[in-house]
């Protein structure tokens, strides 16, 4: 088990957030304090800009510069 576990916050524009485990990749709706799959004790939660993407793309359908 890793000491340095975190929660990657996935952001989304239409959709509500997932949170994914560092450890095993595990994605939950909402963070704890451990993983319920692999049992890493999480350190807290970083961001995936991952969001910027689909606003990008969201943009383009849109012709929205």
């Amino acid at each position: 088990m890793k000491n340095n576990a975190r929660w990657i916050q996935h952001t989304h524009i239409l959709r509500k957030d997932e949170y994914e485990c560092s450890v095993c990749g595990y994605y939950t709706d909402k963070p704890s304090g451990k993983c319920p799959k692999c049992g890493s004790k999480m350190k807290g939660t970083k961001g995936d800009l991952t969001w910027i993407d689909e606003m990008e793309a969201a943009d383009a359908i849109f012709n929205d510069r």
